[in-house]
């Protein structure tokens, strides 16, 4: 069936400050290294505020709504920044998001991968935080289980920052079995393995600072692989930062594009098995721009080769 590519130019319309690590090229360097692939693309739509306030109340899009600036750039906090466009940058990764749901399972893809931004898994109900507004993965949960009707949907997060947005908003959703790896500690200071969820239904693997590919494949192999395995998730969501490669400023774990391939290849087996081969896979962290694109591309080349 294949892998769709979605994405939207007013995505490159959310501009943070000079030097910021959430900065416009890091989406140009993942559609550059995007280029020459069978991927069928798709626009990502501007999102409905339903899709929204799945996750997020109406008191927190009026606030975001409310806070955008008619120009130049705004902070919601040290890290979140607003520009003009900022909101419509915001609606079109959830709706790319919501689009990728709705193309797998309808068959027209197999396999989805979203080159969004902003990025989502930090973002809580009320609160903006980590580069990130709206909690694209955990909408994106949502709406497969409330509007497709879905009983069981899997969400693994491989960035190197805990999602304790994505976390925090399905903790009380036993449909949802968030599985989240991530260096540790490290900002948020979320992740720990006691974090176990509302429903037991939360699988936090903290990995340490210095580790490298062999020690995330000896956790996700011990306790992931099984959790997924015995949930067996009809959809299987990749929140995929990429933030844990050796290159990446920002962290301290030590991964190479090999091994971001190596995940996603078993990512998908997973969900061939129990899942239909269903994958959506949206863009997270990464900071450097050439580990970036090489490790983005790794992780579609797994994609499209799954859907097929």
């Amino acid at each position: 069936m294949g892998c769709a590519l979605i994405t939207h130019a007013d995505c490159l319309d959310h501009l943070t400050p000079d030097g910021h690590p959430e900065q416009v090229a890091r989406l140009d360097h993942v559609l550059h290294a995007l280029q020459g692939l069978d991927l069928l693309r798709l626009a990502a739509p501007r999102c409905e505020d339903r899709d929204i306030l799945r996750v997020h109340p109406q008191a927190y899009l009026d606030r975001l709504s409310g806070a955008l600036p008619g120009e130049g750039l705004i902070p919601l906090d040290e890290d979140t920044w607003l520009s003009p466009r900022s909101l419509e940058a915001a609606r079109r990764a959830v709706g790319g998001a919501v689009r990728a749901v709705d193309a797998v399972l309808a068959g027209e893809v197999k396999t989805a991968f979203c080159a969004t931004r902003p990025p989502g898994h930090h973002a809580e109900a009320e609160t903006p935080m980590g580069f990130c507004l709206f909690g694209n993965a955990a909408i994106a949960a949502k709406h497969a289980l409330d509007h497709h009707g879905l009983e069981r949907v899997a969400i693994v997060d491989f960035d190197v920052h805990h999602g304790n947005g994505t976390q925090a908003l399905l903790w009380d959703e036993p449909r949802a079995l968030v599985v989240t790896s991530q260096q540790y500690p490290l900002w948020p200071g979320t992740g720990a393995a006691d974090e176990t969820g509302g429903h037991h239904n939360v699988l936090n693997l903290p990995l340490p600072p210095g580790s490298g590919g062999a020690e995330m494949r000896a956790a996700y192999a011990a306790q992931a692989f099984p959790r997924l395995e015995a949930f067996r998730p009809e959809l299987v969501i990749i929140s995929a930062g990429f933030d844990a490669h050796a290159d990446d400023p920002l962290a301290e774990l030590n991964w190479r594009e090999e091994d971001f391939e190596w995940l996603t290849r078993e990512l998908c087996r997973i969900a061939q098995g129990t899942a239909q081969g269903r994958v959506v896979s949206l863009l997270e962290g990464g900071y450097d721009l050439r580990a970036l694109a090489d490790s983005a591309r790794v992780h579609v080349e797994e994609l499209i080769e799954a859907g097929r």
